[in-house]
């Protein structure tokens, strides 16, 4: 399963999946405008692959076979505070 990879120019650490390399057709317009232009990152061969970065490969493949696309957005960013406050003993607001 051939899967071209592009990243966002408006979304940090924002990445999109699809079947063909510049074919955007099965991608809603509105994520699109959200996504920005993409920025041709590669093309793999997705079945040869075990595991992907932080994306789940299982996901990855069945979201591309039903809908076209995968869209891989970062995970949340930790708040630095609260796990002080957690390690030290302290409730959070």
């Amino acid at each position: 399963m051939l899967t071209a990879v592009y990243k966002s120019s408006k979304k940090a650490d924002t990445y999109l999946y699809i079947e063909k390399r510049d074919d955007f057709s099965k991608v809603p317009q509105p994520l699109m405008d959200m996504f920005g232009l993409p920025k041709y990152v590669m093309m793999f061969d997705l079945s040869k692959r075990e595991k992907l970065g932080i994306a789940d490969i299982v996901l990855v493949k069945e979201k591309l076979s039903e809908d076209g696309f995968y869209l891989q957005i970062p995970p949340p960013e930790e708040n630095l505070l609260d796990q002080f406050k957690a390690h030290n003993g302290v409730e959070s607001d």
